[in-house]
């Protein structure tokens, strides 16, 4: 059953793998499509945070704010695939802070059609986001081995 166990978790952090891959080889000078998608979704999103909340959101550069997933993704993926609960909380870290951002529906209205895929796409993180608690659960509820005590020889 390991063996299964390390399958699974390899195909669940590929996702996160492939797509680091991916920004990492489009990142060019600029920060690549990304930054350049990412850009008003996050001005959109640090408005709605300064009127709901109150709460400034300091301007980041969006360079900085791919890397940061890139390196998320990468790290937290790698540390994943070897069973690491660290590795998973690096990928829990990149969900909470991504998926509000770039799947924002929140800022259409529900009879769009960008409502619709928007919404989709941040459910399915949303799942990717249980799974990660999941495991990190499942890791910490499992008891660790206790080294064998050797018996004590019986004096009479």
């Amino acid at each position: 059953m390991p063996f299964a166990s390390f399958l699974g978790r390899v195909l669940f952090a590929s996702i996160f793998i492939l797509s680091a891959y991916q920004e990492y080889n489009e990142f060019g000078v600029d920060g690549g499509p990304s930054a350049k998608a990412l850009k008003p979704k996050f001005e959109a999103f640090a408005h709605r945070i300064h009127s709901q909340v109150g709460f400034q959101i300091p301007n980041i550069d969006m360079k900085l704010l791919i890397t940061g997933a890139i390196a998320l993704k990468g790290l937290g993926g790698v540390l994943f695939i070897f069973g690491s609960s660290f590795g998973a909380l690096l990928l829990l870290l990149h969900q909470l802070i991504a998926t509000p951002i770039r799947y924002d529906f929140y800022n259409y209205d529900n009879e769009d059609k960008e409502f619709t895929q928007l919404f989709i796409k941040f459910t399915q993180n949303l799942a990717l986001l249980g799974a990660l608690l999941f495991f990190i659960g499942m890791k910490n509820s499992t008891p660790r081995r206790q080294p064998k005590k050797a018996p004590k020889t019986k004096t009479y």
